[in-house]
């Protein structure tokens, strides 16, 4: 590996953290069609074999901070081969699984090999490629995970009407395998050399115990009932962890999360609107499904064909952002994006014929994929290289966690407007509300950039230099 040169080195990089992320997004969204199949297979019903979603995206969203500082502390390499290996080992247990129990353990085991891959390979690339070519790497490597999510619903609905779902899961082995071996070979070592190698072993406990019962709750809420003695327990349970948490990281002297990142204001900036980008992603997505097979009466692959077009506009979205980047704020960007989603939200629910339906859904994957995606790539560009594992993790953790917590919540809503509206109608109030609510947040965003614009709080342009808040 050192004796490589430097063009093989950061192409060898390239390749294996686009590898995994390919995998990691192919294998979130290939197995929202394949859920009818495994409950048929397992003899289980749906809402019990959707925990084979809700336990991966549980664990992802717990172990994404702990994943990124993991691999600014620790070193980057040894932490992204590992994170693969459990998510390589983690697919052979889904594909060989005899039951529900043993595919989610399964399942919680890819979940946390890929909260440990996520944000370190973003650092990965931060911290191989020189400032003048990393944006363009991100974009690059973001454009070829989200090929993944392109190719997701396809192959989810494909396989399941194929040879199986389990075929999910063997896809990715060998795909997993080979982004481990390749950086075996080529991904060279970093690590924050500021901070001792220790972890703040509490502080990971605390926010992995708020982060679960946090999620857990909001996603069994709709079941138990939001009101009941176990939901609001975990509830109380989130609130007091994460407040030890924040306690904990302000005194102990190397935390887990430096809490003056989120006085950074363009970090935060991008994150609110990644977040948002990200909730309404999950929304439509899930809205869709329900319209096309609920409404429409489409098959699992015919439905996955629907989704080709937004999810091409999605895989678009990562070099499309880079290359804006060039000329505008990562906020203003950010800002495009959801100006795009909003409008696309909205416009899904005035139409009704395929042939501006289909361009709709994918004007509204655009935007949205852009949102979500240009926040992991503009979150590099505004904090300090050393911490971009911790900078990622934090942004992946509000994205996953926000995106969990809008799935339930658009379920609620289907449940309690219901019993009163057609679901189409109900359907079509959510994704307004939705749009409505990117856009008008996307309003004071740009309004609050372009003031401390004006104050001197982030640069006017790419490159310029940037006040106390940080490049934007």
């Amino acid at each position: 590996m050192h004796t490589a040169s430097s063009t093989a080195v950061r192409t060898g990089a390239f390749i294996a953290v686009a590898v995994a992320l390919f995998c990691i997004q192919l294998d979130f969204f290939a197995l929202n069609l394949a859920i009818p199949g495994i409950s048929a297979e397992l003899g289980v019903t749906v809402s019990a074999a959707q925990w084979s979603l809700s336990a991966y995206m549980l664990a992802i969203g717990c172990f994404f901070i702990v994943g990124g500082r993991v691999g600014d502390v620790f070193g980057r390499r040894g932490t992204l081969l590992a994170g693969t290996a459990l998510f390589a080992a983690g697919s052979v247990g889904c594909a060989l699984a005899p039951g529900l129990g043993p595919l989610v353990a399964a399942r919680i085991a890819q979940g946390v090999g890929a909260a440990f891959v996520f944000p370190v390979a973003v650092s990965v690339i931060t911290n191989t490629f020189p400032e003048q070519s990393r944006m363009k790497a991100l974009g690059a490597v973001f454009g070829v995970a989200n090929i993944g999510t392109a190719l997701g619903p396809f192959v989810g609905g494909g396989f399941t009407e194929g040879p199986g779902w389990r075929w999910i899961f063997w896809v990715m082995v060998p795909l997993s395998l080979l982004s481990l071996l390749v950086a075996l070979v080529y991904v060279p070592d970093s690590r924050d050399a500021s901070v001792p190698r220790e972890l703040d072993l509490l502080g990971c406990a605390l926010i992995v115990c708020s982060l679960a019962t946090l999620t857990t709750g909001v996603e069994r809420a709709d079941a138990w009932g939001w009101d009941s003695a176990r939901t609001l327990t975990l509830f109380a349970v989130a609130v007091v962890t994460g407040g030890l948490f924040l306690v904990r990281e302000r005194l102990t002297p190397h935390p887990l999360i430096d809490l003056r990142l989120l006085r950074n204001v363009p970090y935060v900036l991008v994150t609110v609107l990644g977040s948002l980008s990200n909730m309404g992603f999950v929304a439509t997505v899930f809205l869709s499904t329900l319209y096309l097979q609920g409404v429409r009466g489409l098959s699992p692959l015919l439905a996955g064909t629907v989704f080709l077009a937004p999810a091409l506009m999605v895989a678009l979205s990562g070099p499309l952002g880079a290359r804006l980047a060039r000329h505008m704020r990562t906020t203003a960007v950010m800002a495009l994006a959801g100006g795009i989603a909003g409008t696309g939200m909205y416009a899904l629910t005035e139409v009704s014929a395929w042939w501006l339906y289909v361009p709709v859904f994918a004007w509204c994957g655009l935007g949205l994929g852009l949102g979500w995606t240009f926040s992991s790539v503009a979150t590099q560009q505004v904090v300090a290289p050393a911490r971009a594992g911790e900078a990622s993790g934090v942004l992946m953790t509000f994205l996953v966690t926000l995106g969990a917590i809008a799935l339930a919540g658009t379920a609620a809503a289907i449940s309690a407007m219901t019993p009163q509206r057609a679901p189409e109608e109900a359907y079509d109030m959510i994704l307004r509300l939705g749009g409505v609510a990117i856009l008008a947040t996307v309003a004071v965003v740009m309004a609050l950039s372009h003031w401390l614009e004006a104050h001197g709080g982030i640069a006017a342009r790419p490159g310029a230099p940037a006040g106390p808040g940080g490049g934007a």
